[in-house]
């Protein structure tokens, strides 16, 4: 065992952790590999009895069972084609207007956020249907790709979703009450996209031309209101199956899952789009998916266990408070932080490695706790479009048609990052908008 002071051992174990990133080593191997190096070091063999304790702790959390089922929810949702369906219809009802494309894209990415919570699903999906149909009609190829990357993150901060789950988790909360505390700055996020695409292409036409008579005229009225009937009711009873059955008390999130997975299985069946190899296909991918978070989880567990158990939190902690900011000075700081992570960390990463150190000061500021997360969250929409890790750029560009690059990706996304912002500041600036609906509907 080496003596190594706190201060030093935060330096230490950070640095370490940008290199292993920066080296392309997977984040959960990273951490663990970390924690076993700068555990042996200070405890000697003693620290695999705490691992052990630790991933126990955290394998043993019934809350966590609603990540493969909310997944594995997604998985028959995107074979189930209601995307195409909701997308088609909504392109005609609102194509006539100018940007309408681009709305249509922000509404079904929104309501495919509600039922679903996956962000590469959202963004290859409305990828695939949307971009080429963008840029057939003349959008800006930077409008185009900014709004469908926007939008698509969504679906991680709309519940039902597993950010939120694993947030509730780490933070001992309610997954009740932080799925409604995220609605409506969702909402928000969602309206502010909207609001930007339809006031830029009045200004600027040319950015998202209207759809022609001719096109218009192909379809009628009712076979539009049909469409969307078709394509938005199943949806619907989803989400109310899964949000309503939370929010009433009937169901725990975890049961909520199940009853989320058992409709989108029928749904599928409705559709007529099920097939032993799409079931396969859905519990391959959803045991995939569940084990990287599984294995990151174990991986931060134990990097946590280490860096608290040296003083690391002690440390972080008394620089920040330190910086004499004040309450809303230290929060802003700790938002900036959060920020700066999403560049190069995903957000599992962050929320297992940030709550730890930020949510007892959170607490001791006087912030209230599902108030404090939701922010995080929020936050967090960021750290998918922001280079040069932001998920959602890579996902964008593999569906894209050719002639569309990075750079015209990477312009798209800034306003929409900054809208990112501006969502944050109004929920810092009026509280109720997450603080009303857990107050109201869930006990």
């Amino acid at each position: 065992m080496i003596d190594i002071s706190g201060e030093a051992i935060t330096i230490m174990m950070f640095a370490s952790l940008l290199i292993g990133i920066f080296m392309g080593h997977p984040l959960a191997f990273v951490l663990g590999g970390l924690a076993t190096i700068f555990g042996y070091i200070s405890w000697g063999p003693e620290i695999f009895s705490l691992f052990i304790n630790r991933i126990y702790g955290t394998m043993d959390n019934y809350v966590l069972l609603a990540i493969p089922l909310f997944i594995f929810m997604a998985q028959f949702l995107d074979t189930s084609g209601v995307t195409i369906e909701l997308f088609k219809a909504l392109r005609y009802l609102l194509g006539p207007m100018r940007g309408g494309i681009g709305v249509t894209v922000v509404i079904v990415s929104t309501i495919f956020a509600a039922c679903t919570g996956i962000v590469g699903a959202s963004i290859v999906t409305m990828g695939l249907l949307a971009l080429p149909m963008m840029l057939e009609y003349g959008y800006q190829k930077e409008l185009s790709c900014g709004s469908i990357s926007a939008a698509g993150t969504l679906g991680i901060l709309i519940p039902p979703s597993i950010m939120l789950v694993l947030m509730a988790s780490e933070a001992t909360l309610s997954v009740g009450k932080l799925f409604a505390g995220a609605v409506f700055p969702g909402i928000i996020l969602s309206t502010l996209y909207l609001g930007y695409i339809i006031i830029r292409c009045i200004i600027n036409p040319e950015l998202g031309p209207a759809m022609s008579k001719e096109e218009r005229g192909n379809v009628t009225n009712a076979e539009i209101y049909r469409m969307v009937m078709k394509s938005l009711v199943p949806p619907m009873i989803l989400i109310a199956g899964v949000l309503g059955s939370i929010f009433s008390g009937i169901a725990t999130p975890t049961e909520a899952s199940g009853v989320g997975a058992f409709l989108a299985f029928l749904m599928v069946i409705a559709y007529r789009k099920f097939t032993w190899t799409s079931l396969v296909d859905a519990i391959k991918k959803t045991t995939q998916t569940s084990t990287m978070v599984v294995f990151l989880l174990c991986g931060a567990t134990c990097f946590t266990g280490t860096f608290l158990g040296a003083g690391g939190e002690q440390v972080v902690t008394d620089f920040i408070l330190g910086l004499g900011l004040g309450k809303w000075g230290t929060f802003w700081v700790m938002m900036g932080i959060v920020f700066i992570l999403g560049m190069f960390l995903d957000w599992i990463g962050i929320v297992l490695i940030c709550f730890p150190i930020f949510l007892p000061m959170g607490k001791a500021l006087g912030f209230d706790p599902i108030w404090f997360v939701v922010m995080i969250a929020v936050n967090l929409q960021a750290s998918f479009l922001t280079p040069p890790f932001g998920y959602a750029l890579f996902y964008i560009k593999g569906v894209a048609p050719e002639g569309v690059e990075l750079t015209h990706i990477y312009r798209g996304i800034i306003p929409f990052v900054l809208l990112m912002l501006v969502g944050l500041i109004i929920c810092a600036a009026f509280p109720s908008a997450v603080l009303w609906l857990p107050s109201l509907i869930v006990k």
